[in-house]
């Protein structure tokens, strides 16, 4: 835990901070290395104390150290003396036993990151980051060891490895400070950087940037000038690459659109697709801190979209969480470009088509890349918020993936009917399915589904194989809002929020159920989640599902991390939690993981939306 260092906004692993310094810097942030190890004025807040190498003994480190706090003042985060290796020396040899380690010294620090021994920090180093350039499974391996030991509240700094080509993606998997070593070296080196990529100046015919080094002068004449005063000029224009692109990588953070602007700028570089392919593997790293819901729609435009955490997370809950409603006979539906389906035309002729006999099936839409959506979960995020491009050709990835979820799914789900309303990819999918599990499938949207003759085939079949188990309106709202309670809190949640006797008020989607004059719930038509009441919150303390305990006092407005004593792992960024204390009962949202409440020692936890006194 640190007192320096607060994470204001999350998106997965990224993150937008502050470093309460002799000055507050945001973070991500991009360290000037030219003014890294000086301690007077125009010197740098965080100052690297240099190499142990220099020193003769434990004494002159610590007399170092007091030199540097005299001149830099207290608050000057302070890079202990440490003894760099290249990350393939044994462990044996690059021992960071040097005594540091055990100085008592105010203020805030930094350390070079070590497995075997660590001391708490504000900052920690990962050591030989530039040898790791191009090793993709290298550097994300040290990372994430680094990430599963240090606390949240605590900043990652990977000297000498940025360049505007990656920034982008060292931000998304969790690094928050950078430097400008490779640039400045690029610079005296003719090499002009930009987003796109790295270009040698004589082979370019333009420069492709408009920044104030590169606005004056062409291409030409920069490459007729001397050394000096042409790394001059290159230098200021990559200082201005990386600081823009960080700039813009901030601001995809607070739209949370940076996974999307990742998925594209990853091609530059075979070692950050790679990247991106090893984060995705790590599904439980990069899913703790990412959101819940997102107020922006979901682009899924590349390959990588199907291992991305919101629709892995999607179709895992479905599988694990949600409880269909009774019914004999299913209905697989294809998806529509507009969302949520059921307001889509071509739903609206399924439903006409189905008629009456909807209260005897079971609704669920095949769709790429989220798998398959019940239709009580249309609403919840990200099944009516995503987009893809639609060229009515599915690659075998894709069919691999739906073909996968919609075989689990009827693996654990029994129905006597299977009825499959589908053409073209959709067709071969449920085909595939059906010779898998040896599963008939009666097939009725042969042709154009929306087809006057596939209606009347689906009306039929659907009249056919009805008769069974039936569910009235009321009944079939219960469900919705049951189901959305399951994937939401957990399985069982469904019938403590929505108990027998009670009544779904209000008209659709922004449905509220009521148990005698207690309203419990409010569907949130926006996410397609739930927001709870303190009387709905009565109702789940008892299961302990995502449950926050606080210790004996009545917080007010919102709830710093300091003050939570525990809270349920499973909790994440955007969750509707249940707070516990000796003096008060509240309910609010989630800023932050569950984990991450527990392990830190600042910022804002939960906001607080409802407080009861007991």
């Amino acid at each position: 835990m640190t007192r320096y260092f607060e994470v204001l906004q999350r998106d997965g692993a990224a993150r937008i901070g502050k470093l309460l310094l002799s000055e507050t810097i945001q973070t991500p942030f991009i360290l000037d290395s030219r003014t890294l190890g000086l301690t007077e004025s125009p010197g740098s807040p965080i100052i690297d104390a240099g190499s142990l190498w220099k020193l003769d003994s434990i004494e002159a480190a610590r007399e170092e150290l007091g030199r540097i706090r005299n001149t830099a003042g207290e608050n000057a985060l302070v890079i202990l003396p440490h003894m760099s290796f290249p990350p393939e020396v044994p462990e044996e040899i690059a021992n960071p036993d040097s005594g540091c380690l055990d100085m008592d010294i105010s203020g805030p620090i930094g350390t070079v990151y070590h497995s075997h021994k660590t001391r708490d920090s504000d900052l920690y180093v990962m050591e030989g980051a530039g040898c790791f350039e191009n090793n993709a499974r290298r550097f994300f391996k040290t990372l994430l060891e680094m990430k599963r030991e240090v606390a949240h509240d605590t900043a990652i700094y990977a000297p000498n490895i940025c360049l505007p080509e990656n920034i982008a993606m060292l931000v998304y998997l969790g690094i928050d400070v950078l430097d400008n070593i490779k640039a400045i070296i690029a610079a005296h080196s003719d090499i002009y950087l930009t987003s796109a990529g790295r270009f040698y100046l004589d082979s370019l015919a333009e420069l492709p940037c408009r920044c104030e080094a590169c606005a004056g002068i062409t291409a030409a004449e920069l490459k007729g000038l001397d050394k000096r005063k042409r790394a001059k000029i290159l230098e200021k224009h990559n200082l201005n690459a990386q600081e823009s692109e960080l700039a813009l990588a901030r601001e995809k953070i607070r739209a949370g659109t940076l996974r999307e602007y990742v998925e594209g700028q990853c091609r530059t570089r075979p070692w950050l697709t790679a990247l991106l392919r090893l984060a995705d593997s790590e599904y439980n790293y990069m899913e703790e801190s990412s959101p819940i819901a997102r107020s922006n729609e979901m682009m899924a435009n590349s390959t990588e979209s199907l291992s991305r955490v919101e629709i892995i997370r999607f179709a895992t809950r479905v599988l694990e969480r949600y409880t269909p409603p009774e019914a004999d006979v299913l209905v697989l539906l294809p998806c529509s470009a507009k969302k949520p389906y059921s307001v889509s035309n071509s739903h609206w002729k399924f439903i006409n088509a189905i008629g009456t006999n909807r209260r005897y099936v079971h609704e669920v839409i095949i769709t790429s890349p989220i798998g398959i959506v019940p239709r009580e979960l249309e609403l919840t995020y990200p099944a009516a918020h995503y987009d893809t491009a639609v060229t009515g050709h599915w690659d075998a990835q894709e069919r691999d993936w739906v073909a996968g979820c919609l075989e689990k799914y009827l693996t654990i789900n029994k129905y006597g009917t299977v009825i499959a309303h589908v053409e073209d990819a959709y067709r071969e999918i449920c085909e595939t399915v059906s010779k898998r599990l040896g599963i008939e499938m009666i097939f009725t949207g042969s042709g154009n589904v929306t087809s006057h003759e596939a209606l009347r085939r689906l009306k039929e079949e659907v009249e056919k194989h009805s008769g069974g188990k039936s569910r009235n309106v009321e009944e079939r709202k219960k469900d919705m809002m049951r189901s959305i309670a399951d994937y939401q809190f957990g399985r069982g949640t469904g019938s403590i929020l929505v108990p027998p006797g009670s009544v779904v008020k209000g008209p659709y989607p922004k449905y509220q159920i009521f148990a005698g004059k207690k309203q419990l719930v409010t569907l949130i038509p926006q996410y397609g989640t739930l927001a709870v009441t303190i009387d709905g919150t009565e109702l789940m303390v008892p299961s302990g599902n995502y449950q926050v305990r606080i210790d004996d006092f009545v917080p007010k407005g919102s709830l710093l991390a300091p003050g939570v004593i525990g809270a349920d792992p499973l909790i994440r960024p955007g969750d509707e939690v249940f707070i516990c204390g000796e003096k008060a009962l509240c309910v609010g949202r989630a800023i932050m993981s569950g984990t991450e409440m527990q392990r830190s020692g600042r910022g804002i936890a939960i906001d607080l939306r409802h407080v009861k006194k007991v």
